[in-house]
């Protein structure tokens, strides 16, 4: 009798640590999800400062990693968490959530607050964010993005380049480089918000909906790339 108690007591506490495990785990995925509508909010907001429109504008999929300092990506095992949208034939997909570490990082940024944008420019790197893991300038070629209203004609970020990766802080947003940065899907908070695990392929490719608890990153994305694409065809009237 006390021995099936025992069993029955514990299987009830390893119950509660995985509700426990899992109420925590939404959670630092929804203020993570928050944080990235902030960056792209801030992208918006500075547009001499921050991302061209015309890059923006042309970018396949978005990936915003907020607070890389705050999550010890520079002092920590440089390593952050984000989120990443791509378009589809119907809008942009359902949110990705992703995971990237390692490397070695062409901008040390002492302060807190530092988050990373990557923007998905051609085929080749839907193809490799698709992969659920890889490695920039790796299996994906990556550069330090252009900054300022525009995008400098001396730029070949609409030829070659894969990925434009961004870092920002203080509200000013500047080109950084990865170098051997790994991209790969965060599991954890793909089960915390979609109640199971689900490929890069199967969301970014726009076969997942949605769900509600993420509809707010979804209108910032949709809200920046809109805006940046009608900013974009006034400069070409």
């Amino acid at each position: 009798m006390k021995k099936t108690i025992s069993v029955l007591v514990a299987m009830l506490l390893g119950l509660m640590g995985t509700y426990a495990w899992a109420g925590s785990a939404r959670e630092d995925t929804v203020d993570r999800l928050q944080m990235s509508v902030e960056v792209l909010h801030a992208i918006m907001a500075s547009p001499d400062r921050g991302i061209p429109e015309e890059v923006l504008s042309n970018a396949k999929c978005i990936v915003v990693v907020p607070h890389l300092v705050k999550g010890g990506f520079i002092f920590g095992g440089k390593h952050g968490r984000g989120v990443a949208s791509c378009r589809t034939s119907d809008g942009w997909s359902a949110p990705a959530f992703v995971s990237v570490g390692g490397g070695s990082w062409g901008l040390q940024i002492g302060v807190e607050g530092v988050d990373l944008v990557m923007l998905v420019m051609n085929e080749q790197g839907f193809q490799h964010l698709l992969a659920d893991k890889f490695q920039l300038s790796g299996e994906g070629s990556a550069a330090a993005g252009p900054v300022g209203r525009h995008a400098s004609a001396g730029t070949d970020w609409k030829m070659n380049t894969e990925i434009l990766t961004y870092s920002r802080s203080k509200g000013l947003f500047a080109g950084i480089t990865l170098e051997g940065a790994v991209v790969e899907q965060d599991n954890d908070s793909t089960r915390a918000i979609y109640g199971k695990r689900m490929s890069f392929r199967t969301i970014l490719s726009g076969k997942a909906t949605a769900p509600r608890s993420t509809e707010a990153f979804m209108e910032a994305v949709s809200h920046a790339s809109q805006k940046a694409a009608i900013a974009e065809a006034d400069e070409k009237k």
